[in-house]
């Protein structure tokens, strides 16, 4: 059964549209059904496993009779369900080689699509589509995810970057375009494949402030899915990015940033405090 781009649900009496590919997992607690999301919301809908499991199609696994995992959210099977952004589920553990199989099939099957259905664009191609890109002060690359066999993010190849990035990567724009990081940089360092990959996979926008052992800067980075299988990064040295204080609610608009501040603090009534936008990795 081909799954749907996107599911209707009635959560808290309102009528909820989720896209598929965000959806995490789903559990069956009872009367009610936890639907979890790669934003970290939970929803909570009287839609039964079952109806659910008809409507999200082949990409999801049913782990135990009580759970619905997607296949893109898994990134191991070990003693627990490991998913990409850190969870584990319990699954049934008698049941162990043909989750496996069931797994190790449709992510092939994923692969093969989504292989298939990946943009097929030259070089010249994609820069008559950021071609307003070239003169902007800031450095933007789009870049297109490599996976390997098990669908896990191993390296990226720039497909379009402008010469601030060029600039930033200290490298000519002729090097990059068409090239792997990991070729270009021998110290390269993983800890941004997650984020893009969340970023190509699931159409999330991330923020990442963190240093770069590669060009040995700080850097603070705004990505963001653009073709299918692949992200948009905008890049900021941070040492080049001035800070103006120029009100006496600059320190707590910084700590709202943070998610430093209580909802009282902000003055918002009855709110509790939002998750941060920042998505920082070690």
């Amino acid at each position: 059964m081909q799954a749907s781009k996107s599911i209707t649900i009635i959560s808290n009496r309102k009528r909820i549209v989720l896209g598929v590919s965000t959806i995490l997992y789903v559990l069956s607690l009872g009367r009610k059904t936890e639907i979890h999301v790669s934003s970290g919301r939970v929803y909570e809908t009287k839609a039964t496993l079952s109806e659910l499991e008809r409507d999200l199609g082949d990409s999801f696994i049913k782990v135990h009779r009580g759970c619905l995992v997607s296949v893109m959210a898994i990134h191991d099977i070990t003693d627990a369900i490991d998913l990409i952004n850190g969870e584990t589920l319990e699954y049934t553990k008698r049941k162990k080689k043909e989750i496996m199989d069931q797994f190790r099939a449709k992510q092939q099957h994923m692969l093969r699509v989504f292989e298939r259905d990946s943009a097929r664009m030259t070089a010249a191609d994609y820069h008559d589509h950021y071609r307003c890109f070239d003169s902007l002060p800031f450095a933007f690359a789009d870049i297109e995810m490599i996976f390997d066999e098990e669908r896990h993010a191993v390296d990226w190849i720039f497909r379009y970057g402008n010469p601030a990035l060029s600039a930033l990567e200290k490298i000519p724009l002729e090097r990059l375009i068409g090239s792997s990081f990991g070729s270009l940089f021998s110290n390269m360092d993983s800890k941004w494949l997650r984020s893009y990959e969340r970023a190509a996979l699931y159409g999330e926008m991330l923020e990442i402030i963190d240093y770069s052992p590669e060009i040995d800067t700080y850097l603070k980075i705004v990505c963001f899915p653009t073709f299918r299988g692949h992200c948009g990064c905008i890049l900021f040295n941070i040492a080049e990015v001035e800070f103006a204080e120029n009100s006496g609610d600059t320190e707590k608009a910084l700590l709202f940033y943070l998610g430093k501040l209580t909802a009282r603090e902000r003055g918002v009534p009855g709110q509790a405090r939002p998750e941060s936008t920042a998505d920082c990795d070690p």
